[in-house]
Formats: C-alpha cells, sequence, structure tokens
C-alpha cells in the first residue's frame, strides 16, 4: 500500500521551526482553527513532489513566497525546505538511484530566496524528472 510516513517542514510558509508531522497507517486527519496552517500541510505535500505553480499553492505569485517572511518575533529564512517519508508499492527503477528502500524512502525540496530549487531522493540530489518518474 502506497503511504505517506511523516511530513517534515522546515520555514515553509507559516512554519518556521522544524515542524515533524508523523502519519500513522488509515485515517489521519488535521483539525485546527481558521488560520492555523491546516491548507499549508497539503501545499507541502503537493510542493515538495514537484508542483511548479505558485498559485496552486495559494502565494502572491512567485515560488519565493511558500518562504517564512517572517513576524514580529521571528526573522524570515532563507530557504524552505519540505521532507516527505513515504512507502510505495510498485517496484521502479530510478536512474542513478538503485538501492533505494521503496518501502521506507524520502523526497525532499528546498527553495533559496534567489529562486534556487533543490529536489532531493534519500538525502541525495537529483532531478525534478527523477522525483516524477519515481511517483507516476
Amino acid at each position: 500500500m502506497n503511504q505517506i510516513k511523516k511530513l517534515e517542514l522546515i520555514g515553509f510558509k507559516s512554519f518556521y521551526e522544524r515542524t515533524h508531522l508523523p502519519f500513522q497507517e488509515g485515517v489521519t486527519a488535521i483539525v485546527g482553527p481558521n488560520g492555523c496552517g491546516k491548507s499549508n500541510i497539503s501545499d507541502a505535500i503537493s510542493w515538495v513532489v514537484g508542483s511548479q505553480s505558485a498559485k496552486t499553492l495559494r502565494t502572491s505569485g512567485k515560488m519565493e513566497d511558500v518562504i517564512f517572511n517572517g513576524t514580529e518575533k521571528r526573522k524570515p529564512t532563507n530557504y524552505a525546505e519540505v521532507i516527505l517519508t513515504l512507502s510505495i508499492d510498485a517496484r521502479v527503477d530510478v536512474p542513478g538511484f538503485p538501492d533505494f528502500d521503496q518501502n521506507n524512502f524520502t523526497v525532499s525540496r528546498r527553495l533559496y530566496r534567489s529562486g534556487e530549487s533543490e529536489y532531493y531522493l534519500d538525502g541525495n540530489r537529483c532531478r525534478l524528472r527523477d522525483l516524477q518518474l519515481l511517483l507516476e
């Protein structure tokens, strides 16, 4: 069974501090009052797997808007990073990554204020296309 196991956010939208969200097997619900960041969690999942549209991530139009912009008490961060731990059923060969464990692997994305974006598979830098092949 394909499963999201954990989501980690660092400097993504309203998540200034490193935030870990474990997902158990079965139904997981995220509840809270308006404005607490619930929809930012689904945005983070879309973003880490390669969303290229800033508008679908509910930003003002620039991808850099997903980076925490600061508050009166906290400085802006220099980057946003999302790390998603997954398990998938299908055996997929990703060129350059022959030994990754399909039952427990991470996909991550980091975006700097400069606009530079990096993608990782199990902590190793990769191309967006590699992740797209894996997650098709």
